[in-house]
């Protein structure tokens, strides 16, 4: 498999956020890439088999089988596959038994076309220690902030008033703070 960023991919893509995925999705297909996606691991693995993707991009966490569950049976019929898993809990542990299970990488969301792009073309997959990834700056506080608020919110299923008792924030100030563009990272 060549490691030519302007190569066209077949990106298989699951992940149980419907708004994230067909972003991506339509990111990845402006950039000239085929793009198949899935809900969650059981219908990326029935997918893989017909569309047979040059990679994989598979949530940490979804309903039904979720990524890690996915990433052993995946290889197993598919072990070219680049695998990277995004997840917007990320921690030591998770990623590291994704990197012994065989991923080509782990990042955490959100996560550009260009970025994801950049980690599957490299030539190595990441190491335990963490090593080949691609470098990228912190995030910026506001930045973090504003990431959290979108996930309590989409936890709450867009319950405005739901999020806030949850952050314990008054309904309109967090109603201020998701009115802002989203910070730079």
């Amino acid at each position: 498999m060549s490691a030519n960023p302007a190569r066209s991919w077949r990106v298989l893509l699951a992940d149980d956020d419907a708004v994230l995925r067909e972003r991506m999705a339509r990111a990845l297909r402006d950039r000239g890439h085929e793009v198949a996606t899935a809900p969650d691991g059981s219908a990326a693995l029935v997918l893989a088999d017909s569309f047979e993707p040059d990679a994989a991009v598979l949530d940490l966490r979804m309903p039904g089988e979720d990524g890690l569950a996915c990433l052993p049976r995946l290889l197993a019929r598919h072990p070219e596959v680049r695998v990277v898993i995004l997840t917007g809990y990320g921690s030591i542990a998770s990623a590291m038994e994704a990197v012994r299970g065989g991923v080509w990488d782990y990042l955490t969301k959100p996560v550009d076309a260009d970025q994801l792009m950049a980690v599957l073309a490299r030539d190595e997959p990441r190491n335990e220690e963490g090593e080949g990834a691609v470098s990228a700056a912190p995030a910026s506080l506001e930045r973090v902030e504003w990431e959290h608020l979108q996930r309590v919110m989409a936890d709450c299923g867009g319950n405005v008033s739901q999020a806030a008792r949850m952050l314990g924030l008054h309904r309109r100030s967090l109603q201020r703070k998701l009115q802002k563009m989203p910070p730079p990272r």
